[in-house]
């Protein structure tokens, strides 16, 4: 594994984090047992990660819970994050200081290594900042967390214009984001601030399901091509980024992704989702191998530089 430091807040992390959300919720969205999910866990922790993200809203804290029980605290850093309620109009203090609370007792903890305020759409971030952030930091005087976090909405924000403006806030010391090889707008508008200022990074949607399904990538790829915003030529091949998988280049597209995110300067930490201690490896493996070659990085932005919300699909509310 390789480790990387957390931006401003010192930890030292690894560069691949497990992410306990998305389509797979370690396994529990597919119908596998609590056990397994905890073996996810578990067995992450034996390839070397050291960095778990969680949220209430995800309905794992409870497995992260118990599968860190036993294992020092100090070796693991864990997030976790607090939403708007559903049909609530605003954020408010009371629930979101409510989560923390549920959050500590659900992952059997004093405090956790960083907490976020989870989906912050931009029309919600002054009073987020002004009203939510600084009763946050009183709960963080009392030790319950370490580091404050912010994640974007990344379906409903395609500028990213929350997190460029919180990055450079000095509030946040983390920050959750959307960034791949079709959605490559946090290159200029995020990542830049992040750097300037120390915000350590957690990447999400490196591959979710539009680099996993080849079904998915191509209707995406016809739809692009149908409204002019990529060439023609990649809506007629079966798999319209097979130029990335050559020798010296990656061996599939799910390795390409993965690689491509990692390398971009500016991330520290690739999120992945898994129910599959096979499937955790081998996304591991790609984290960890040498960056694309230049000339399919400069490929892909200019192919793709320009989109917007592409492969941001949300998973189905969970029951």
């Amino acid at each position: 594994m390789d480790y990387t430091t957390f931006g401003r807040t010192g930890l030292r992390v690894s560069v691949a984090g497990l992410g306990c959300g998305g389509f797979s919720r370690l396994g529990l969205t597919a119908g596998a047992s609590e056990d397994h999910a905890i073996g996810i866990v578990r067995g992450a922790l034996d390839l070397g990660v050291n960095i778990v993200d969680t949220a209430s809203v995800y309905g794992t804290e409870e497995v992260v819970g118990k599968a860190l029980r036993d294992v020092p605290r100090d070796s693991v850093v864990i997030c976790t994050k607090a939403s708007k309620p559903a049909g609530d109009k605003h954020f408010s203090v009371e629930k979101i200081l409510e989560s923390l609370d549920a959050s500590l007792k659900r992952l059997q903890v004093d405090h956790v290594d960083v907490f976020q305020l989870h989906a912050v759409p931009p029309d919600a971030y002054d009073y987020v900042r002004a009203e939510i952030a600084p009763a946050l930091l009183r709960e963080k005087e009392k030790g319950k967390f370490r580091f404050l976090g912010i994640t974007e909405t990344a379906p409903n924000d395609h500028e990213q214009e929350m997190l460029g403006r919180a990055s450079q806030d000095g509030i946040w010391d983390t920050a959750m984001l959307a960034f791949h090889l079709m959605d490559q707008v946090a290159r200029n508008q995020v990542f830049p601030h992040t750097m300037a200022h120390g915000v350590g990074t957690l990447t999400m949607f490196a591959v979710r399901s539009i680099f996993a399904r080849p079904d998915q990538l191509s209707d995406t790829m016809k739809g692009l091509a149908a409204a002019g915003l990529v060439p023609a030529e990649l809506a007629q091949r079966g798999n319209p980024l097979d130029f990335l998988v050559h020798e010296g280049g990656a061996s599939n597209v799910t390795d390409a992704a993965y690689r491509y995110v990692r390398h971009e300067p500016g991330v520290d930490v690739v999120l992945f989702g898994t129910g599959s201690h096979e499937h955790m490896r081998t996304n591991i493996q790609s984290i960890l191998k040498p960056p694309l070659p230049d000339a399919d990085r400069a490929r892909l932005a200019t192919l793709f530089g320009h989109l917007r919300g592409v492969g941001l699909q949300l998973p189905p509310p969970r029951a």
